[in-house]
C-alpha cells in the first residue's frame, strides 16, 4: 500500500471541509452530461468547486479504496488559483489545503 494513502485521505476530508465552510458543497450532483465533459477540469460545464466535489474527490476515494496507484504529481492548487483569481470570497484556506494535497501526492 502507498504510504501516502492515509495522508491523501486526510487531505480529501480537508478539501471537503473547506468547500462546506465556503458554502460551496452541493447536495445535488450536476447533470450526467456536465459530469461527462472531456475538457480538462470540466471547465466548460462545471465550476471548479463542482469539479473538486463531483470529480476529484470521488475519483481519489476510489483509488484509495481499491489500493490503486496514486498519481505521482498534482497541480490542483495552480488550477484553483486561476479559477479563483477574481473571487471575492476568501479562498486562502482552500488554496492551502489544495497545496498540501499537491505536496503529499508529489512526495513519491
Amino acid at each position: 500500500m502507498d504510504e501516502r494513502a492515509s495522508q491523501v485521505a486526510d487531505q480529501l476530508l480537508l478539501i471537503e471541509r473547506e468547500l462546506r465552510q465556503l458554502g460551496w458543497w452541493q447536495s445535488e450532483a450536476p447533470s450526467a452530461e456536465a459530469l461527462a465533459s472531456q475538457t480538462p477540469f470540466c471547465v466548460d460545464t462545471l465550476a471548479f468547486e463542482q469539479w473538486l466535489q463531483w470529480i476529484l474527490l470521488p475519483r481519489m476515494k476510489v483509488l484509495l479504496e481499491s489500493a490503486a496507484p496514486l498519481p505521482a504529481v498534482s497541480g490542483i492548487k495552480a488550477m484553483a488559483e486561476m479559477a479563483y483569481r477574481e473571487q471575492p470570497v476568501n479562498v486562502r484556506g482552500l488554496l492551502d489545503v489544495l497545496g498540501e494535497f499537491d505536496r503529499v501526492l508529489t512526495r513519491a
